[in-house]
């Protein structure tokens, strides 16, 4: 069996990481800090929104490409995928702006959570099962 729904969700959690990335770089040109944060809140915040990118994406991603691999149905792993892909998106938004747009961030956070939640019991269930 080969993956054809998780690589789609990886390319865009991708660019997402990409453009958080540069994000970061550019608030280092603004504030002049090459390494660490210098206490400047502004790449504080974007230094934490590229970081929680990279800490919750790959587990997504691995529970994404193990369901398909597993045979779950297409559309299970697209709604998966489009969760995982939602919940970053309006995490990194909510969290990103300043003021910070709770609703967004907290809503980012329910989204990649079910998400992980809803394939980490898919991918017990198949395995036990």
């Amino acid at each position: 069996m080969s993956l054809t729904a998780t690589p789609l969700y990886a390319g865009l959690l991708g660019l997402l990481f990409v453009i958080l990335s540069i994000r970061v770089i550019a608030a280092r040109f603004t504030t002049h800090v090459p390494l660490g944060d210098g206490g400047e809140k502004l790449l504080i915040k974007r230094i934490r929104v590229h970081g929680n990118c990279s800490e919750y994406a790959p587990m997504g991603l691995i529970l994404l490409a193990m369901a398909e691999l597993q045979g779950a149905p297409l559309w299970v792993v697209h709604l998966l995928g489009l969760m995982l892909l939602a919940g970053r998106v309006l995490h990194a938004v909510g969290l990103g702006r300043t003021p910070q747009i709770i609703l967004f961030r907290r809503g980012g956070m329910v989204l990649t959570f079910a998400m992980l939640i809803l394939a980490a019991l898919a991918n017990i269930g198949h395995a036990l099962g």
